[in-house]
């Protein structure tokens, strides 16, 4: 069993097979929303911390903060994210960048330990994350594309994803700090995209061993009624072995499709976590009454 252990300096998170999925907050990121880049630019981060709280009080077992805005300080950006969103909820937190400075930034300031986003299969960037990883012991996202790009099959994008799982292995980074992405298109673009994750995921999990993540919105990008394609993705990618997945938990669709996947697959024990966010509050009478009322309208229905 591969167990991948993220924390805060107070909360712990485990993403892992046969364990409930753990939801990864999306809403921190200015890409695509430019009012909160222009905000955190100008140093406004009020529109962040509502979006922490939000995603927390929606489900979010972590959060992915990202400040990748053109032209702006990155590192010290994403440093100050890091440090108010710890302030005000006690989630693991995912730092999202592409600039290694970014990543170091992050990393420094960070309470616990953090996932990084992310590492790809590119000698260069795996020699420049890879060790900061190490370095602050902690857990890395590995996204499975390589110089030659994103491949369309899923065989090639499977390599990738070994690779760096050995090479860091190299730096004394387990596979159970690795957390693979096998890269969700868009399925409006690819009619096959679906069938490559699920594939992809299948073999990361029974050949390598490692967790899986994904953007998941990606998929339904350009399409009608996206929530509905994200939230059926998702509890299709959990019954093929996904174990987590950065997505927004304020989408009731998605949210109830990853919560009822987790009953079905038998990682909601007793069904708790359902009944606890699904149990009407002012049914009343429990389950006898219940009982006594679907015999009295059987009757009814029955005359």
């Amino acid at each position: 069993m591969t167990d991948t252990v993220i924390s805060s300096a107070t909360k712990e998170v485990v993403i892992g097979f046969d364990r409930p999925f753990v939801m990864i907050g999306e809403r921190i990121n200015p890409t695509g929303r430019k009012l909160l880049a222009a905000e955190m630019k100008e140093g406004d981060f009020s529109r962040v911390e509502a979006d922490a709280i939000a995603q927390v009080a929606g489900g979010a077992q972590m959060l992915d903060v990202n400040a990748g805005i053109p032209l702006a300080d990155e590192p010290a950006l994403l440093a100050k994210a890091i440090q108010l969103v710890q302030g005000i909820v006690d989630v693991p937190l995912a730092i999202d960048s592409s600039i290694v400075e970014a990543l170091e930034a992050g990393m420094a300031v960070y309470q616990g330990k953090p996932l990084i986003n992310s590492v790809t299969g590119e000698d260069e960037q795996m020699e420049r994350v890879l060790p900061l990883v190490a370095k602050h012991g902690a857990a890395v996202v590995a996204i499975s594309n390589d110089e030659t790009g994103i491949s369309e099959d899923p065989d090639v994008r499977f390599e990738v994803a070994k690779k760096i799982v050995n090479r860091a292995a190299d730096h004394g980074i387990p596979k159970e700090d690795v957390v693979v992405d096998p890269l969700v298109m868009p399925i409006g673009a690819m009619g096959t995209a679906g069938r490559q994750v699920f594939a992809l995921v299948n073999r990361l999990r029974n050949e390598l061993g490692v967790n899986t993540t994904c953007g998941a919105s990606n998929v339904s990008f350009g399409l009608p009624a996206r929530n509905n394609i994200t939230g059926t993705f998702l509890s299709m990618a959990i019954a093929h072995g996904m174990t987590s997945a950065i997505m927004n938990p304020l989408h009731a669709e998605v949210k109830d499709a990853v919560m009822a996947a987790d009953v079905l697959a038998g990682n909601d024990p007793n069904c708790a976590a359902w009944i606890a966010a699904k149990r009407d509050p002012e049914a009343g009478g429990g389950a006898r009454e219940g009982r006594r009322g679907g015999r009295r309208r059987r009757t009814e229905a029955s005359g």
